[in-house]
């Protein structure tokens, strides 16, 4: 079974909106065009030929927006005018047929009007279908009357095109809630699958920690058990990986080995390396990131003494990132906008 709809309309779940539906269309469209040219009464002249061409449009701009207006159920101002096409192309035809033996086909937006009605009961607007099929069928009893057969002429005539109605608004009734269901059910999939997504993003940010803690700290742990006192370069290189588990918490942009070597070199140096980050890159662009991180690291690799810090500021900011520099007197800002760019420095 393909994958269902996540749009929560039933029209959608139809196929409503397929190359196979927007054939439908054209096939309803150019056959009822033909009818109409086939089926124009003799003798009719220009209002002949008006009449035939209105109830065509009006009716193929119906079908049109029965499978492009989206929405569930149809939005009630679109099942208006598709309500009223039908029984408008049904008038617009009978004000021009005064001959009640011509042929069926004459009657040609009765069933143009069943098409369209059908499809109001699958967009949900049963109710308002059955209302346009018993104008359409009112109007043709009304025709009958206007040129003396009667009433029941026109009814015995139009009465067979409520048998797909009749079909249609059992389909209304029994599969568009079951189709609300399987929206339903899908939804639920669909939060539960994101749950256990985001369930195991943490334990993969977890595991992914623990791996880096295991490796940088676990020897340094060990030697630490040791009763032997620890030499300066021991000392230092724990409070070298004590700074570098500090800046992959306080700074997860910044965690990565480009800048991660450069910090710790700096630090060597007897540079302080301060890393910060607001979340301001959080969905940025992969090419953004990579120009902030460069800056970073240039600013690292050049520092030979006094603060660097470097922070990434909260998101939606005019500046992303700042790169503070202090050596004594010398004071140096550098600024990265938001496509990663150098903008300010002073």
């Amino acid at each position: 079974m393909g994958q269902l709809p996540v749009s929560g309309d039933i029209g959608d779940l139809m196929g409503l909106r397929t190359v196979a539906a927007k054939a439908l269309v054209v096939v309803f469209i150019g056959t009822f065009a033909l009818v109409g040219v086939m089926t124009r009464p003799a003798g009719s002249g220009v209002a002949g030929w008006l009449a035939e061409i209105g109830a065509w449009l009006v009716t193929s701009a119906a079908a049109v927006a029965l499978i492009q207006v989206p929405g569930d159920p149809l939005r009630r101002s679109v099942t208006a005018v598709v309500a009223a096409a039908g029984p408008v192309a049904t008038v617009s035809v009978l004000l021009v047929v005064d001959d009640p033996g011509v042929r069926i086909l004459t009657f040609w937006p009765l069933s143009a009007t069943t098409a369209l009605c059908t499809y109001l009961c699958v967009r949900g607007r049963t109710g308002v279908a059955w209302v346009s099929m018993l104008a359409a069928i009112g109007a043709t009893a009304l025709w009958a009357v206007r040129i003396g057969e009667g009433a029941g002429y026109g009814i015995s005539i139009s009465l067979i095109n409520l048998a797909p109605l009749v079909m249609s608004s059992f389909f209304a009734i029994t599969i568009r809630p079951a189709a609300r269901e399987i929206f339903l059910m899908q939804g639920a999939g669909t939060e539960a699958a994101a749950t256990e997504a985001a369930r195991r993003a943490v334990l993969d940010e977890r595991d992914r920690q623990l791996g880096r803690l295991d490796d940088q700290a676990r020897p340094l742990l060990a030697r630490l058990a040791d009763a032997a006192p620890l030499s300066a370069d021991e000392r230092d290189e724990c409070s070298l990986v004590e700074a570098r588990l500090r800046d992959s918490l306080r700074a997860p942009t910044f965690d990565v080995r480009s800048v991660a070597d450069a910090a710790r070199q700096a630090r060597r140096r007897g540079v302080e390396v301060i890393l910060l980050d607001d979340h301001g890159l959080v969905g940025a662009d992969d090419d953004v990131r990579e120009r902030v991180i460069g800056g970073a690291v240039t600013a690292l690799a050049a520092a030979r003494a006094g603060t660097v810090t470097i922070r990434i500021l909260p998101p939606r900011r005019r500046v992303v990132a700042t790169v503070l520099q202090v050596a004594g007197d010398v004071v140096v800002r550098e600024e990265y906008d938001g496509e990663g760019r150098l903008v300010g420095s002073d």
